[in-house]
């Protein structure tokens, strides 16, 4: 197999080195910026080409690392491109590979393959992803085969219908965008009390690291604490009642979702009346 990436963002960059690392034949980098290109194979110890059909010509699987609004306009371009037998993919969370359309017709096969992972650093988010998550889904054909190229790095992977992309996704947004939002809402009430923000996030990163520890170690439902567990209706008012207008709304709807596990947790206790009460405070 003979990679190369179009596109040398934080993922080019990322999986370019990982598969390095695990000895893959990574040929090089082609991006409109030939400085990132320039960049990524120096980083990789590959090639960078400064224009894509030589980086076509020389690749049979091809990594389109380009932003999600971009990548229907690389695959135009390329499938103009002499491409019979070779291998395309993306590395988009949102979209299928329904992307590459008509990709049939030009005798290759085009897969989406998604880290489930916040590559937050293009030189050194390559350490971590030997941990991260793959989904794959796209043609038939080599599935098994692009299945079997993730395994051998150490992953695990995952095949999805492409229909199931986009809750997928929300799914990944849920757990790392949203986790951000929360924090910084935490550190916003804190603010309020006197902390400045550096002190705000000192004080709540251990709690932060604490439960995501409990998660990993015994799942959501034991790893439940707190006054929705406990169905402890008058601390809960007491939260609505000081914190702001504009954070009621969320604070009601994650505790209804509390109150799905903590009934889990807690087969024998009756939420009914916590849940009539936060109906009460949500429309009021």
């Amino acid at each position: 197999m003979k990679i190369g990436f179009i596109g040398a963002g934080k993922t080019g960059f990322t999986l370019g080195k990982y598969f390095c690392e695990h000895n893959l034949n990574v040929i090089g980098y082609y991006s409109k910026n030939f400085q990132s290109a320039k960049q990524a194979a120096e980083f990789t110890n590959t090639k960078c080409f400064k224009d894509i059909e030589s980086i076509v010509e020389e690749s049979d699987t091809l990594f389109l690392t380009v932003p999600d609004g971009i990548i229907k306009e690389i695959w135009d371009c390329i499938q103009k491109l002499p491409i019979k037998n070779k291998i395309i993919c993306h590395c988009s969370g949102s979209l299928s590979s329904a992307v590459f359309s008509n990709i049939d017709i030009h005798q290759c096969y085009g897969y989406s393959i998604h880290p489930l992972f916040a590559i937050s650093d293009k030189l050194n988010s390559y350490k971590e992803i030997s941990g991260a998550f793959f989904t794959l889904e796209g043609s038939e054909e080599r599935l098994a085969e692009m299945q079997s190229f993730l395994e051998k790095l150490g992953n695990s992977v995952q095949i999805i219908n492409s229909v199931n992309k986009p809750i997928y996704h929300s799914a990944a947004v849920f757990v790392s965008n949203f986790i951000v939002a929360l924090m910084q809402t935490g550190i916003d009430l804190l603010i309020s009390c006197g902390f400045d923000e550096q002190s705000a996030a000192k004080a709540l990163n251990p709690l932060l690291i604490g439960n995501v520890q409990n998660i990993i170690k015994q799942g959501t439902t034991f790893s439940l604490t707190g006054p929705i567990e406990r169905s402890d209706i008058g601390t809960i008012e007491g939260h609505l009642q000081c914190i702001p207008e504009n954070e009621k709304e969320l604070y009601i709807l994650l505790s209804k979702k509390l109150i799905e596990i903590a009934s889990k947790k807690n087969p024998e206790r009756n939420y009914e009346l916590l849940k009539n009460q936060l109906e009460k405070w949500g429309k009021q």
